[in-house]
């Protein structure tokens, strides 16, 4: 029998973090980037360990603990995250959402690119299709003038994500989840802080559709997503978890489409249908390759 509520949990998941893109979009078109970021670290971190110390737990972590804190706060949040709010200044939603999509693919073929890991005939068709799925996308959206520059942060940040996934996998926050969260939010405001005292111009545009966008960014995305995805995790394990993230490229392109009216085209829809399949290929043999252990 179907477990209704671990389908539950892996869809508002991916809901909470394909509407990342768009939220995001739209607190950048009246504030800066990397401020706005800094300062929804700053809530979500503080909010995290309040919830952990609610909870009884301390800031007592392992080494390997603390690496993975540094590793995932610098390279998820500030890099990530903020070179995607960096170029959302010049890109649409949906695209940023669809380069991101690509991080099971990149993460499984850094693997075996650079750990040896062995891949089964049904995860490198996976990457073959995913990635061609990602190039005929691209191949239009470049036709159609995409910004070079925003395309190039998105891509340089999903790979900074990839590498760290790599770097830290194996590593248990043990029972100290919402320290381990809170204190990477932590890490990714103070990184991006001064990044932004160094660059930005304090210009801000004090609107409703900014305060209610980064309320929910902050929010949704960064607490409640955290929560579902652990608990998810905790419920049917990481691979078959991960197999939500098939979602994400079009759940992304639609809430940009419906929020925003970021425009959908038939080879946007043709190329997100191919990336879906190619990520859940790639979850699936991992899933039947943990099974064969």
């Amino acid at each position: 029998m179907p477990d209704w509520r671990s389908m539950i949990l892996g869809f508002l998941f991916v809901l909470a973090w394909s509407s990342a893109f768009t939220s995001a979009r739209i607190v950048v078109a009246d504030a800066p980037p990397f401020l706005a970021l800094s300062f929804r670290f700053l809530i979500s971190g503080v909010i995290a360990l309040a919830i952990g110390l609610a909870a009884g737990q301390r800031i007592r972590l392992t080494k390997s603990q603390w690496i993975g804190v540094l590793v995932f706060g610098l390279c998820q949040n500030a890099l990530y995250l903020g070179l995607n709010f960096e170029a959302m200044q010049t890109i649409e939603a949906g695209l940023a959402s669809i380069i991101a999509s690509m991080l099971p693919l990149i993460v499984a073929a850094l693997g075996r690119a650079f750990f040896g890991e062995r891949l089964t005939p049904l995860a490198m068709a996976g990457l073959v299709i995913g990635f061609s799925g990602v190039v005929y996308i691209m191949q239009a959206r470049m036709g159609a003038s995409a910004d070079i520059y925003g395309l190039s942060l998105c891509l340089i940040g999903v790979l900074a994500l990839s590498i760290a996934t790599l770097l830290v996998r194996g590593v248990s926050v043990g029972g100290n989840l919402w320290m381990v969260v809170g204190l990477q939010m932590l890490v990714g405001s103070f990184a991006l802080f001064p990044v932004s005292v160094a660059l930005e111009t304090w210009e801000i545009n004090w609107t409703w559709p900014l305060f209610w966008a980064f309320l929910y960014t902050t929010l949704i995305p960064g607490v409640a997503a955290t929560m579902i995805w652990f608990i998810l995790v905790g419920r049917i394990g990481a691979v078959p978890a991960a197999t939500f993230h098939f979602l994400n490229p079009f759940l992304g392109v639609f809430i940009a489409f419906l929020i925003l009216g970021e425009p959908i085209t038939l080879t946007d829809f043709i190329g997100v249908v191919i990336i879906m399949i190619g990520i859940l290929a790639v979850q699936l043999s991992k899933r039947h390759g943990n099974r064969a252990v």
